[in-house]
């Protein structure tokens, strides 16, 4: 779908490649579910209650699974449309960019914002974290739904371009022993990482206490080496006062969600007693990092309240936990507190969030000050160590 014509009315112009300054590796994009996703990949007795798109009387497109309608998530696929042009949501595929939802034209798209590679997490129909499957009320029908979107992911999205790509997968998570079955299914395939739920408690699952549910799932993850994601926003959305704007409110704490989430993945004690477990906190920002772990070293060391563990818990979030930012200009120089290794880049393409197709400016003018090998680690070596992806040849900043 390279090349396909945009309406002027609702894109700006296509954008000139930007000048390369460094290499970058995105962990926080998205893809939009195409249309066709789901037809002919769930077994026979299942496949006609599939997820399907449907036209709505006022001409919108939106999915329908189990009787429940699905429209797009906030601001999900807005990447090159005109500011005015953006009500809410686009509510049609030609609405968007091909980029969301066609893997060449994404890889264009990439190489117009200079990203050399690009981890994807669902948005749609799926949940950030396949949450809409694995509640499924027809267990049989979930299950096959979270295999049939790996399925399609690795066959039609990653295998295309497996040196761009970064696999993530998602698992049916309401019964563990299939979560971790997924989840090693998917590392035999070549995925590197899992999208798990910020809060599980918050979105119908048992909370990271429940070990008996969750102790299979994080083994299958360590044994596997995956990467355990956890997006803003997949543990259910914020609540917030009656007659407060909920969009404006939701996006400004962001980094509450992550901060939040990452001290109960924290004090769930999975990383603890799993030292080679690795999570990455998406979306979230570092503003709030370097207060964590101020906070969590004066629990230990003057109040007495985390005195529990035989390791300091700041060291079990610095070895077990990674975190990445759009560009935190003003928080970055937080950065050796927080652990340059610690650190990443996200674009978050197509969402409204999203630094696309500026990114290589938008770090430069928040990040120009800092030494290159330090760039060089948070926009890629991180990223390509953490998820095991190859690098290109030549690296920059040189």
């Amino acid at each position: 779908m390279t090349g396909a014509a945009l309406d002027p009315e609702l894109f700006l112009p296509e954008p000139d490649p930007r000048e390369t300054y460094y290499t970058i590796i995105s962990v926080d994009d998205h893809l939009v579910e195409p249309a066709h996703m789901f037809e002919g990949r769930l077994p026979a007795g299942l496949q006609a209650n599939a997820p399907r798109i449907v036209e709505t009387p006022e001409g919108h497109q939106v999915w329908e699974f189990e009787g429940e309608r699905y429209t797009q998530v906030g601001m999900n696929a807005v990447a090159g449309r005109r500011p005015e042009s953006v009500v809410y949501e686009p509510f049609r595929f030609e609405q968007m960019r091909p980029g969301c939802y066609d893997v060449e034209s994404r890889v264009t798209d990439m190489d117009v914002c200079g990203i050399w590679a690009s981890l994807n997490f669902p948005s749609m129909i799926t949940g950030f974290c396949g949450r809409v499957f694995f509640s499924a009320s027809d267990r049989d029908l979930g299950a096959a739904c979270v295999r049939a979107w790996n399925d399609w992911f690795h066959e039609e999205w990653y295998s295309a371009h497996p040196e761009r790509i970064i696999p993530l997968g998602i698992a049916y998570l309401a019964d563990p022993a299939l979560a971790a079955a997924d989840i090693r299914r998917n590392a035999e395939m070549g995925f590197r990482a899992v999208s798990l739920p910020e809060r599980p408690h918050r979105v119908g699952l048992p909370s990271l206490w429940h070990r008996e549910h969750w102790d299979p799932i994080i083994e299958a993850c360590v044994e596997t080496g995956t990467v355990i994601c956890v997006h803003v926003g997949s543990g259910g959305i914020l609540t917030h006062p009656d007659g407060a704007p909920g969009l404006q409110l939701g996006s400004t704490l962001f980094g509450q969600l992550s901060l939040h989430a990452c001290a109960e993945w924290l004090w769930s004690g999975h990383p603890l007693r799993h030292p080679d477990l690795k999570i990455a906190m998406s979306e979230g920002g570092i503003g709030w990092v370097s207060m964590l772990i101020d906070r969590l070293d004066n629990i230990v060391d003057r109040s007495g309240y985390g005195q529990s563990w035989e390791e300091r818990p700041a060291d079990v979030l610095r070895r077990n936990f990674w975190f990445c930012t759009i560009d935190d200009p003003h928080t970055i120089d937080t950065r050796h507190h927080i652990g340059v290794d610690n650190i990443m880049v996200e674009v978050d393409y197509p969402h409204g969030d999203s630094t696309w197709p500026d990114t290589q400016e938008v770090l430069r003018e928040a990040w120009g000050h800092i030494p290159a090998a330090e760039i060089r680690a948070m926009c890629s070596g991180n990223a390509a160590g953490l998820f095991r992806h190859p690098l290109p040849e030549v690296v920059l900043p040189a």
